[in-house]
């Protein structure tokens, strides 16, 4: 049997899908599974376990429907006998009709109901990972009791006890750290973890935000600068070999959680009960929940302009969740 599973689009939501990946496995042993990944994301598919073949679709190249349609009867060839669509979208399920898989699966929404074979409905209030997996228990009738995102970092010497990983960044402005605020959480760390490296990551679009956090702040000394320096497969390894990674709500959260680094994820607008890491080992959420509109999961802050939930956060309370994972001094 071949499968083909088309991932989504975003890098935390891939890392969600490998709960997927695995849990087709599980149900499908002996089937060949092949995926297919937005470009920008190809170089994180090797690291999800159980695949045979990567496509990487770039919509540069296949842009619109007619592309996507061209994407997918290219694979018409392999002749796939499941097609699982993951993102939700009508652009993905023309894409999955066109490689003319004998079953074509996924969530009836935004009018590729009627391109599928097997349309299900998506439950409400699920965790992204449960979510993802609820799609091939109601096409299979068989539940998946242990869930698990895993990623296989390459992880070269020995694990770095004195070195952090920081992620302030986040694709929406209501989940990343205000400047101010991060430059604030800098300098209590620094000066509380005398001993430690701090490495602050990003995307190359992320680098002048990173820059003007580590200008700004006292004990620059001990504070590196990684982002745009790193490709995923080595923000992985990166993050393996750290004590710990404190991070916003975004794909890096995912990303160390899923190569068992210990987590201490702050969340803003993004609603953790859908989106936190999935992992539950080694993993802390903190929010300031005092605020009447928490969580709004808006990608801009309507009532404040700067996201007050993520300024107000406890600062002691994020240095006492840090102190269990490295030393103080």
């Amino acid at each position: 049997m071949k499968i083909l599973i088309r991932l989504p689009n975003w890098l935390g939501d891939v890392v969600m899908s490998t709960a997927f990946v695995a849990a087709v496995k599980q149900l499908y042993p002996d089937a060949r599974i092949d995926v297919i990944i937005k470009k920008e994301l190809s170089n994180i598919a090797p690291l999800i376990p159980g695949l045979t073949q990567i496509h990487s679709f770039s919509k540069q190249e296949f842009g619109g429907l007619t592309g996507v349609y061209r994407f997918g009867k290219k694979l018409k060839a392999e002749k796939y006998d499941i097609f699982f669509n993951l993102p939700q979208s009508l652009s993905s399920a023309v894409m999955g009709w066109a490689t003319s898989a004998k079953k074509r699966v996924g969530f009836g929404k935004e009018g590729g109901f009627f391109l599928l074979t097997n349309s299900y409905k998506k439950s409400a209030n699920l965790h992204r990972v449960d979510e993802y997996v609820s799609l091939v228990e109601q096409f299979t009738g068989k539940t998946i009791p242990h869930k698990q995102v895993r990623l296989n970092a390459a992880v070269q010497g020995l694990k770095h006890p004195n070195q952090v990983i920081i992620n302030f960044n986040s694709e929406a402005s209501s989940r990343r750290m205000p400047l101010d605020k991060g430059r604030a959480l800098l300098n209590k760390l620094t000066s509380t973890f005398t001993n430690t490296t701090f490495c602050l990551i990003g995307a190359p679009k992320e680098a002048v935000y990173v820059s003007q956090l580590i200008i700004g702040s006292e004990n620059a000394d001990r504070l590196q600068n990684y982002a745009g320096q790193t490709d995923l497969p080595g923000l992985c390894s990166l993050m393996a070999q750290s004590a710990a990674v404190l991070t916003t709500d975004s794909g890096p959260a995912h990303l160390a959680n899923s190569v068992g680094s210990p987590v201490i994820a702050l969340f803003g607008a993004g609603n953790e009960h859908n989106t936190a890491p999935y992992n539950k080992q080694n993993l802390t959420v903190l929010r300031y929940g005092k605020l009447t509109c928490e969580p709004c999961v808006r990608n801009t802050c309507k009532l404040y302009g700067v996201p007050k939930c993520m300024e107000q956060l406890d600062e002691l309370q994020i240095i006492n969740t840090l102190s269990l994972y490295t030393n103080h001094a």
